[in-house]
């Protein structure tokens, strides 16, 4: 890539990073593009150069941040630190998105993954679901997971929750209680050890 294209990249980049800050701190209606354009510190003509409009930016700014969290969710399985302080990581990163996002921008991504063929049901087949399969079987071979529960098993239980919270009258009340869930998950309900 030439240096034209990387400035390019960078400042397409820049602009999806403003309007997602906007977006998960005060909604996505309230957000102009003119509020973009100078948090990203470029014109608004920019901003309609890369993006056709502002639903268009919507759009690019919801996949952005998927793939942000995937990025973040892959290092940290992949990362060499001991199987139980992925799953503390893991719960906390679920916590601190859950405080910080903004019930507007939550209820729009859900919709867009409540849809079929979305992205998020996408990226996760294609890569969430391998990730979770390297963790259990890091967590079973080091022994922090019952190596008599099959893969098949958890897979199932995840996308049965995965399913339920694209109900809309489940994820519209679910954000207060991610952390929670997240922790059911790794350590049931009787909690850790």
């Amino acid at each position: 890539m030439d240096g034209f294209q990387k400035r390019k990249e960078q400042k397409k980049r820049n602009i999806l990073e403003a309007a997602q800050q906007l977006f998960m701190t005060y909604g996505v209606q309230k957000v102009s593009i003119a509020e973009i354009a100078k948090k990203a510190n470029v014109s608004q003509v920019t901003i309609y150069n890369y993006f056709e409009n502002k639903h268009s930016l919507i759009n690019e700014v919801f996949i952005y941040y998927v793939d942000e969290a995937l990025k973040e969710f892959e290092t940290t399985v992949f990362s060499d630190v001991p199987f139980p302080e992925k799953i503390k990581k893991m719960i906390f990163s679920k916590k601190r998105v859950a405080n910080e996002i903004h019930h507007e921008f939550y209820e729009y991504l859900m919709k867009e993954y409540s849809n079929d063929g979305n992205y998020i049901e996408r990226i996760y087949e294609e890569k969430a679901v391998p990730y979770f399969t390297h963790l259990f079987n890091e967590g079973k071979e080091e022994g922090y997971l019952n190596p008599e529960l099959s893969h098949e098993a958890i897979l199932f239980y995840l996308k049965m929750l995965s399913e339920y919270i694209q109900r809309e009258d489940v994820y519209r009340h679910i954000l207060p209680l991610t952390e929670d869930i997240t922790r059911i998950f790794f350590y049931g309900i009787m909690g850790q050890d």
